[in-house]
């Protein structure tokens, strides 16, 4: 693990755990690793402890039952929902996506829907379609009367079931989805970051020596093209048009192509980053792990620099403030809108796959809301309703 480029730290963690282990393994008979699983999730109840301490046990299970040394790459693997399918749902779900993606959409949200849809139904009892139940259904989208799922969740269970029956037949499929329940669309707040906070966090990234250029890189991105984290994160080398000023990638969202201008402040950024930080090395993306083994980052790891910003900003620091990467997104959106940018530009620039994702955004427009308001003058109120 030395050899590989490891941290000190890191190795040290497994080596505390394995010696945890032996110790323990004098009074108690471990039979298997899922025994010390159970009792690791009994002790530690931070989520981050716990995270890191099951990590370091995954390192030992691989060199100690399949002889595999660590290489940097997360090789543990939970069987997902679909892989614990039955053969005949995962054939509806692989035959969803195959029509969705052939009539050249995306089809991840619906795929994601009809595995929950169909991991909930083969919990009730049911293998196929011709053995969901209406009751089934209604327990799955309201165990105990109480509602749990989405009107966008219906909608994609909906959709993928229906792409699926010239395959599986339109009475069959039809009967199912007559089982969805009626779920009415309710609207979401979208938080977005107000002129002062934005005003901090531009200050911080470009006064404070203590940030690194990768973060000052992501955020400057984030603030300035309203990117989704993940397809800052697929970012490549080869993305960037130095001489035309243009990022062009394929978002990973919608496997769409989407061309970006790219302001000064953002190619500076990302120069100083790759010329001066970023680590030598063949791999095709922009941002990666600081620390060898390298690899890509994900999306937690920019919502994680997002909160260390908004720290060092002083800004959103109560408990329920939204602080990830898409609120640089939303405030895209919001800006956009205030300045009277006409709405299909702005769908444009933000790469949506349909342009009514946007009315999620209409409702933080303050000041076109503030322009809808009507005047009370003609509708007098006494003194005693506001009080004195």
């Amino acid at each position: 693990m030395e050899n590989i480029g490891y941290t000190g730290g890191y190795i040290g963690e497994i080596r505390r755990l394995g010696h945890w282990i032996i110790s323990q393994g004098c009074t108690t008979r471990w039979n298997d690793y899922s025994e010390i699983e159970a009792v690791i999730r009994e002790i530690y109840h931070n989520r981050h402890t716990l995270t890191n301490n099951l990590r370091s046990l995954r390192v030992i299970y691989r060199y100690d039952v399949l002889g595999e040394l660590p290489d940097g790459h997360k090789h543990f693997h939970t069987p997902s929902r679909y892989d614990n399918l039955s053969e005949g749902f995962k054939g509806i779900v692989d035959t969803a996506c195959m029509v969705i993606s052939g009539n050249g959409k995306n089809p991840s949200s619906a795929k994601y829907a009809l595995i929950s849809f169909l991991s909930d139904m083969q919990s009730a009892g049911a293998v196929s379609l011709a053995d969901i139940t209406q009751e089934a259904v209604l327990q799955a989208f309201s165990p105990k009367g109480t509602p749990i799922k989405s009107q966008s969740f219906k909608y994609n269970v909906e959709y993928g079931l229906r792409a699926c029956s010239s395959v599986y037949g339109e009475a069959l499929i039809g009967k199912v989805i007559t089982y969805l329940p009626c779920i009415p669309a309710f609207g979401r707040n979208i938080q977005f970051l107000t002129p002062e906070e934005i005003q901090a966090i531009s200050k911080t990234i470009t006064h404070d020596s203590s940030i690194s250029l990768q973060d000052k890189a992501i955020i400057t991105i984030a603030l300035h093209t309203g990117m989704r984290g993940c397809d800052i994160c697929a970012l490549r080398i080869s993305s960037i048009d130095w001489h035309n000023d243009r990022l062009s990638i394929t978002q990973s969202k919608t496997g769409r192509p989407l061309e970006l201008p790219m302001r000064a402040v953002v190619g500076n950024a990302l120069f100083d980053y790759i010329t001066q930080e970023r680590p030598d090395t063949d791999l095709p993306y922009v941002f990666l792990s600081v620390n060898h083994p390298y690899r890509r980052l994900h999306t937690s790891n920019l919502d994680a620099i997002c909160v260390k910003i908004m720290h060092k900003s002083g800004i959103r620091t109560g408990k329920k403030d939204r602080k990830g990467i898409h609120l640089f997104r939303h405030n895209i959106a919001t800006s956009m809108l205030a300045k009277g940018v006409a709405q299909p530009i702005i769908s444009s620039t933000l790469g949506h796959a349909s342009p009514h994702t946007l009315r999620h955004y209409l409702d933080a427009d303050l000041q076109s809301l503030k322009a809808c308001g009507l005047s009370i003058s003609a509708y007098p109120v006494g003194k005693e309703v506001f009080g004195q």
